[in-house]
């Protein structure tokens, strides 16, 4: 074939085939998309008292644990067949006696893995434990 024009299209098809049969290999966990959850679920110790407590966030509400402000931006998970992987962007803001506002937290928690972003303040602990649909309290704009 002039100009090498065959080895070319054998090539293309190679190589989609290739890809297709590489794509074939990626589990389907990581191809599925992440469902975003209007409510976060996080605990909180206080280590004065040695009180837990287990609370439902709505994303972009803030609530006060202590002196801790925390606000979710997002919370994810995978869908029910699939091996479940609860994350959440989280801004977490710390208010002093004084009343000034300091960010001691900007990023990712994971609830597989809550030692790894969790915040350990010196009074109190927070993590995330899930992520939902549904929350017994109100959203913010009902209440």
């Amino acid at each position: 074939m002039p100009g090498g024009w065959g080895n070319r299209r054998l090539g293309f098809r190679f190589s989609g085939w290739l890809a297709g049969a590489l794509l074939a290999l990626v589990p389907a966990s990581v191809l599925a998309q992440p469902i975003a959850n209007p409510v976060a679920v996080f605990r909180g110790l206080d280590k004065i008292t040695g009180r837990i407590t287990t609370f439902d966030v709505y994303i972009d509400e803030t609530v006060q644990f202590g002196s801790l402000q925390l606000t979710p931006r997002v919370c994810h998970s995978r869908p029910a067949s699939e091996a479940q992987k609860i994350t959440a962007f989280v801004e977490v803001d710390e208010v002093s006696l004084r009343a000034s506002i300091q960010r001691i937290f900007t990023g990712w928690m994971f609830a597989e893995s809550p030692a790894l972003n969790a915040i350990d303040d010196a009074v109190y602990d927070i993590w995330l434990i899930d992520c939902k649909q549904t929350s017994d309290i109100p959203p913010p704009d009902q209440r």
